[in-house]
């Protein structure tokens, strides 16, 4: 039995001329463009422990749900701003000091000391996927392979449909998901000074890097820690792709992880230094 195609996919191009197909979306923006931008417009979902209301480092959460699981299965709720572990709350900082007026909503698919499921993750990605987000943070992944064929095809409906989950590799080298999949961008930790770079990485699965070493991240009860792991580099990398969308809005992830491409530190172009503008 064959499965229809997903409606709004095109599988051909037979009988029409180029000028039939709708005009592409926005060219990536050059770096300096990245510098400038806020995130204004965007809005980004961080599906993890909730975030903590009233931060001083975080300031206004637009939306904030939970995952509820009972007897009748899952369902998504909308709830109070919260965060019960604190890992949610540190990742909503990163992503406001990074891009400082994008939108902030929350999924809480964690509980107290970090406890989660599979299935729960599913659903919680899913809705946000649904609800048609810009960017998806996802600092968490789960090692159950019974998930990962359902997570596939959910990252995929997302890159198709124009949301940028944007993951967290394992900190272990073990597999995970969804970071694993090239429909998401996929990201680690370097452990340099500069708390503004970021790192193209040409043998993937990892795609980027950026500061995930002994950073600052907000935390609960309006206080901050000192923390390490990729989970913080993520949040750094999608608050870029907030500006980055912020700059260009019609961009696709396709153009996005090209823009993030293009302004890493270590990609040289026509043999300069495309962040420095000098010879290699």
């Amino acid at each position: 039995m064959t499965t229809a195609p997903p409606q709004g996919l095109t599988w051909g191009f037979l009988g029409r001329r180029p000028d039939d197909i709708p005009v592409a979306a926005d060219r990536p923006p050059p770096p300096a463009a990245l510098e400038e931008a806020t995130g204004h417009g965007v809005r980004v979902c961080v599906v993890d422990s909730g975030i903590e209301g009233g931060h001083p480092h975080i300031g206004p959460v637009d939306s904030s749900w939970v995952v509820v699981k009972d007897e009748d299965g899952l369902r998504v709720e909308q709830t109070e701003p919260g965060d019960p572990c604190g890992h949610g709350t540190a990742c909503a900082s990163i992503v406001r000091k990074v891009a400082p007026d994008c939108e902030l909503h929350s999924v809480r698919v964690l509980g107290e000391r970090f406890s989660g499921t599979g299935d729960i993750l599913l659903e919680g990605l899913r809705w946000a996927v649904r609800q048609g987000f810009d960017l998806i943070n996802m600092s968490l992944s789960t090692t159950r392979p019974r998930f990962a064929e359902d997570l596939h095809a959910l990252t995929d409906e997302a890159y198709f449909n124009g949301s940028v989950i944007v993951a967290a590799a394992h900190n272990s080298p073990v597999e995970s998901f969804p970071w694993r999949f090239a429909s998401v961008i996929s990201v680690g930790s370097h452990g340099e000074d500069d708390p503004g770079l970021h790192l193209y990485n040409p043998r993937p699965p990892v795609e980027f890097f950026a500061p995930g070493q002994n950073i600052e991240v907000g935390w609960l009860g309006g206080t901050t820690i000192r923390t390490t792991g990729n989970s913080f580099a993520t949040p750094y990398i999608t608050g870029l792709c907030a500006r980055a969308l912020s700059a260009s809005p019609r961009m696709t992830p396709f153009q996005l992880k090209s823009a993030l491409y293009a302004s890493a530190a270590n990609v040289r172009e026509h043999g300069t230094d495309a962040t420095e503008g000098g010879p290699p």
